[in-house]
């Protein structure tokens, strides 16, 4: 008995020790969280999850390749919100983001959500990093700690209005935008770039973001005889338009920029998808350095590929998680000076950024729907 009694007394010391080391080893480990916002309910869900996606394998990978800050081991973890790309709401989720103590936000997706969100992150002292917000204003209100790893509007409105007039010969242009802080900023910057092209601009007309009957406008453009239609909204409502001006017998060339191209708009379009010009940020999939491999594992991962914003989403999580590495610290006073400064090679290409927070060096690419797919027509780089 006695000695049946010293075997279960050490068997219980060993599970003891066994036990502590692992509560000492669990308490040596940094856990940092990672922010995201952005829409996962509502007509622009799948471009919040797209985002959502391309953060959270980001994170996967980070957390297999046993990263430290410091010397201590770290664990990321990711704290999602919905803000249903609404700018009030936006501004309610940073406020829980702040509150649940990120070190980085990647997000907003949409402008209007990111621009007064940002305001809230700068008073606290955290680092935003948006995928897909384009709107100019985003990095031009003074904050440092605020960045985005796409081009702006300003300079992709040029290069779709110079595509107007100077490549499709259009003349008689219509120009629409959803009313959103990322709509009318683009249409505006279009409307310029047509103006200073020798366009002219026949119609200038807006909705709303919630809007798919557009008879209203489009009639509009067809008595004036537009040659060409130009609508800045999110695919949803640019499926609609197209098949309206269908139906309407509007002949015009349609070109949107918005989030296309993405097998979403085809489904949604149907047969009113052909001949349809888009413009999208950054280079064609494929063409990205590393495009291929990240698709493969968007979809071993979660049944669905790229639909627009993941491969920024994970270059942005990425370069958050290099500066903190490399600073030796989560803490954004400390690692936001080696984000300012560093380069990482990512999916995307290169992610340096400027002075103000942009993308150095950002590419744009027009495509067209031609017999039922996406061709690429042409790169822009300034």
């Amino acid at each position: 008995m006695y000695k049946n009694n010293g075997g279960r007394s050490a068997l219980a010391t060993a599970l003891t020790v066994l036990m502590t080391m692992g509560v000492a080893q669990a308490a040596d480990t940094q856990v940092v969280r990672i922010g995201f916002a952005g829409p996962l309910t509502g007509p622009s869900a799948h471009q919040g999850q797209d985002v959502e996606h391309g953060i959270q394998i980001a994170v996967q990978e980070a957390n297999q390749q046993h990263l430290k800050i410091g010397d201590k081991p770290v664990e990321f973890k990711l704290v999602s919100e919905d803000d249903v790309a609404d700018p009030r709401t936006g501004t309610a989720v940073a406020q829980r983001l702040v509150d649940a103590k990120v070190a980085v936000v990647i997000g907003h997706y949409n402008s209007g959500t990111s621009i007064p969100a940002s305001k809230i992150y700068a008073a606290a002292g955290i680092v935003q990093i948006s995928p897909s917000a384009t709107n100019p204003t985003l990095t031009r209100q003074g904050i440092p700690s605020v960045f985005r790893v796409v081009n702006d509007d300003a300079t992709l409105g040029r290069y779709a209005g110079n595509y107007l007039v100077k490549t499709l010969q259009a003349q008689r242009i219509a120009i629409f935008d959803d009313r959103t802080a990322y709509g009318q900023g683009l249409a505006d910057e279009v409307a310029k770039a047509v103006k200073a092209a020798n366009g002219n601009v026949v119609v200038r007309e807006y909705s709303n973001d919630k809007t798919t009957d557009f008879n209203a406008i489009l009639t509009t453009a067809k008595a004036r005889q537009a040659d060409a239609v130009f609508f800045a909204a999110l695919d949803y409502q640019a499926a609609a338009m197209a098949k309206q001006m269908k139906n309407l017998g509007l002949k015009a060339r349609f070109m949107n920029i918005g989030n296309l191209p993405n097998d979403s708009f085809k489904q949604m379009a149907g047969s009113a998808a052909e001949g349809t010009y888009a413009w999208n940020y950054g280079t064609p999939l494929l063409e990205m350095p590393k495009g291929a491999a990240f698709e493969r594992k968007l979809k071993d991962t979660f049944g669905v590929g790229v639909v627009q914003s993941s491969p920024a989403a994970y270059d942005a999580t990425w370069a958050a998680i290099q500066a903190m590495v490399t600073a030796g610290s989560d803490d954004p006073k400390l690692y936001l000076p080696v984000l300012k400064q560093q380069r990482y090679e990512g999916v995307t290409g290169t992610i340096a950024f400027d002075e103000q927070g942009n993308l150095k060096n950002p590419a744009a690419t027009v495509f067209q729907f031609i017999d039922g797919g996406w061709k690429t027509l042409s790169v822009e780089r300034d």
